[in-house]
């Protein structure tokens, strides 16, 4: 597993699945001999992505960021539909690590769409039951109304089976949400409720950007997803966040990225530093 080491705070990145997106969705109105030099895709058009949470250990504290895909929530022309080749492994690698999903305090979810938010229920019998039965589940409220009253658009991303059995669990914040030196932050953007999340532990400066940079080939401001409800506000938290973070030497952490786990660059954009993915 890969893993980044703050000064108080470690970050452990699990296997949540993997799924193949329309590349030309994936970067909206950007050109594909651009975006492709950044990031590669097959001969369907189509780009590797995770869905791998990240596993946060701070204050004595097992907090996740995102679910994953789960097991056994997609249908098979889901599947094919979505290019999902992997469910989920989080409790797998939960166990090597000696823990278990009884053991997750917090989720915090940057937001709802399903290849965020499928790994926190599963199927037992007739009924969909708590995956983490004893954390609680943060996200901003905006988020979780639409969660719960998708309009024509959301419909297809967010799912009852998601969030039904898991209603109790959940904590919702209107601007911002804090443990610590972590940080939730609603930006919107992607869609209305969409939050960042930041770390700021003495030196080390971390910023999870979600799905307003979901890889490391969306570093320009202006490369926003065809997905995204509300781009010029991923714009703008984009251009904001990018900015607090070169200017303060900061990680940029990714659910998304098929080859970065992490990165940082410099004040001019060039890549500094790396965690690669290795599994």
């Amino acid at each position: 597993m890969e893993i980044l080491q703050l000064q108080n705070t470690k970050l452990t990145w699990l296997r949540g699945g993997v799924n193949f997106l329309d590349g030309g969705a994936m970067f909206g109105v950007v050109p594909k001999p651009l975006w492709s030099k950044k990031y590669p895709c097959n001969d369907n058009n189509q780009i590797e992505l995770r869905t791998d949470p990240i596993l946060i250990q701070a204050y004595g504290k097992n907090i996740l960021v995102e679910s994953g895909l789960g097991i056994g929530k997609l249908t098979e022309k889901q599947k094919r539909n979505f290019g999902a080749i992997e469910e989920s492994q989080v409790e797998k690698d939960l166990a090597e690590l000696s823990l278990t999903s009884s053991d997750i305090d917090y989720i915090l979810m940057t937001h709802l769409h399903f290849d965020h938010a499928c790994g926190l229920t599963r199927l037992e019998g007739e009924t969909y039951h708590s995956v983490f039965p004893n954390a609680q589940i943060i996200v901003s409220q905006i988020e979780w109304d639409e969660m719960r009253s998708p309009n024509i658009r959301s419909r297809n991303t967010y799912w009852k089976e998601n969030w039904e059995s898991i209603q109790e669990q959940v904590t919702a914040f209107e601007e911002e949400w804090s443990l610590g030196s972590i940080k939730m932050v609603h930006t919107g953007g992607h869609s209305d409720g969409h939050s960042i999340i930041i770390i700021e532990d003495e030196d080390d400066i971390l910023i999870h950007m979600g799905d307003i940079m979901p890889t490391h080939a969306h570093q320009n401001v202006l490369w926003v997803l065809a997905y995204d409800d509300y781009p010029m506000d991923s714009i703008w938290a984009k251009e904001k966040w990018i900015h607090y973070g070169l200017e303060n030497n900061a990680w940029f952490t990714f659910y998304h990225d098929a080859f970065y786990r992490a990165v940082k660059w410099d004040k001019e954009g060039q890549l500094t530093e790396k965690i690669k993915r290795i599994r």
